[in-house]
């Protein structure tokens, strides 16, 4: 009887039963479990261990990393404990984030040039070289862009835009504010940027034609729109067969000074309420991932979304 209370214990609690639901899919390293629940470290591990002591997890070391994974136990009273568990999970609140962030972090799995990137970006800052910039190389790989039409959406001034135009075909502006339009058009005028068009209007309605444009892209951007999934339905629509997506913006969080400082809208989003609008809207191939981590308080986030149009 002792066995049985202890095992009610241990899987009683809600957040133990969404870990066992994840692992029961694969093995999760911490850190990716981290980014799928949105949990603190130490409260994942502190669960994670208590799980292990019962005999329902196994572990190993990879490098610095710890993968954990549930146990196959073929029968016994934890075999039937751990499948009411499992079947109760569906239940949870965050059991459809976490099955679409589970899918999402197993797809980037599979992209190792992403992971050798990721690594190349954690040594960038640590060891100073003369030239040696995010700035030099940005300009750098803008020049490697092929000629494209692009579209991009809440452009502000239209900096990005004025990038992106030194080698695309064509770049259309978009942005609510006639004052931001006015000033990015005469700014691209003086520079002689003959292949920059600024446009005023809502991104949620571009006045951008069907099927017109290669790329569109949203820059920090998406948290001002009053309904964000009707601006990525309206993304798709301009773009032509065969066109990307591509979202810069601010991963969920709880500064809610935002609103009044900058005129957010949204605080951000989660990746698996991006996933669910980017399907929704008729997209393909998406893979949305937080790229940066500010390092002064809050410590905003910032999540790429690419997608595809077939």
């Amino acid at each position: 009887m002792a066995d049985i209370v202890a095992s009610l214990r241990v899987l009683a609690d809600a957040t133990r039963i969404r870990l066992v639901a994840l692992l029961s899919r694969d093995e999760l390293s911490v850190n990716e479990m981290q980014e799928i629940t949105h949990m603190g470290q130490s409260r994942i591990s502190t669960h994670l261990g208590l799980l292990q002591k019962h005999g329902l997890l196994s572990s190993r070391r990879e490098g610095k990393r710890v993968f954990y994974k549930l146990l196959d136990l073929k029968k016994g009273t934890d075999k039937s404990l751990l499948d009411i568990a499992l079947e109760g999970a569906r239940g949870l609140e965050d059991f459809e984030s976490d099955r679409i962030n589970l899918k999402r972090i197993l797809d980037r799995r599979e992209d190792q040039a992403k992971v050798y990137f990721n690594q190349v970006a954690g040594r960038f800052d640590r060891s100073y070289g003369p030239g040696r910039s995010w700035q030099a190389f940005g300009h750098l790989l803008l020049r490697l862009i092929p000629k494209l039409d692009i579209a991009d959406l809440g452009s502000g001034e239209g900096l990005l835009s004025e990038l992106l135009a030194m080698s695309a075909k064509s770049v259309i502006a978009v942005d609510n504010s006639q004052s931001m339009v006015d000033f990015g058009a005469r700014k691209a005028k003086e520079n002689k940027i003959r292949n920059l068009d600024f446009r005023q209007g809502d991104i949620m309605q571009p006045p951008i034609d069907d099927q017109s444009v290669d790329v569109v892209v949203l820059s920090q951007a998406l948290h001002h729109a009053k309904d964000p999934a009707v601006a990525l339905k309206s993304a798709f629509r301009i773009l032509r067969p065969g066109g990307n997506l591509m979202v810069l913006d601010l991963l969920q969080h709880d500064f809610e000074e935002a609103k009044a400082l900058y005129g957010d809208v949204w605080m951000g989003f989660e990746e698996s309420l991006l996933q669910k609008w980017l399907e929704k809207a008729g997209f393909a191939q998406i893979e949305i991932e937080a790229v940066a981590k500010e390092a002064e308080p809050p410590h905003f986030q910032t999540l790429l979304a690419t997608a595809f149009k077939e």
